[in-house]
């Protein structure tokens, strides 16, 4: 399981991180196996990159299929050997983490997704579990779609069972998307 969270920035260096791609990396959240084979270790880990919006969007063959208001945008890589504790542990943490501001109080992170009653679009992403051999990127260790179908299925309902159903929204599986 790792859960990337991602904030936008227009500045190169923030505190000494680094900006990759507009993307300024606030933080990660971890919990992985470590496989030893032939002298390797391999991370086995479902992942979830999560995006504060103000709004998002999920366009298929020129139709909106999915939108949100504020909320978080979350593209999910589930990796072969995943399980539903690994579902678990990312529905937990993603509703969970506190990522927005306290008017209140004046905190800056301080609220979850669910304490704003704000949605949250899901979006499954295999390009996550993508690296490249040589030129060309492989995905072997992302699950067979036949397989990654049903489970996402079922961390989309583990969601909605969570936090309130209307408030969780989905893109097509396995469809050509446009994420806005």
């Amino acid at each position: 399981m790792q859960l990337q969270l991602v904030s936008p920035c227009r500045v190169p260096r923030v505190g000494g991180a680094v900006v990759v791609g507009g993307i300024h990396r606030i933080g990660t959240l971890t919990s992985t196996v470590t496989v030893r084979r032939r002298s390797k270790a391999v991370t086995t880990a479902m992942r979830a990159v999560v995006q504060r919006v103000a709004s998002a969007s999920v366009e298929v063959e020129g139709r909106i299929v999915s939108e949100i208001g504020p909320g978080l945008l979350v593209l999910v890589g589930i990796h072969d050997s995943d399980s539903d504790a690994d579902a678990d542990y990312i529905c937990r943490k993603v509703l969970n983490m506190r990522l927005f501001p306290n008017e209140n109080t004046g905190k800056a992170w301080d609220h979850s997704v669910m304490q704003k009653n704000y949605q949250v679009l899901l979006v499954s992403q295999f390009t996550l579990y993508g690296f490249l051999k040589g030129n060309k990127p492989d995905f072997h260790v992302a699950m067979a779609p036949q397989r990654a179908k049903p489970f996402y299925a079922s961390l989309v309902d583990r969601f909605r069972n969570a936090y309130n159903s209307d408030a969780i929204k989905d893109g097509v599986f396995g469809a050509m998307m446009k994420v806005k």
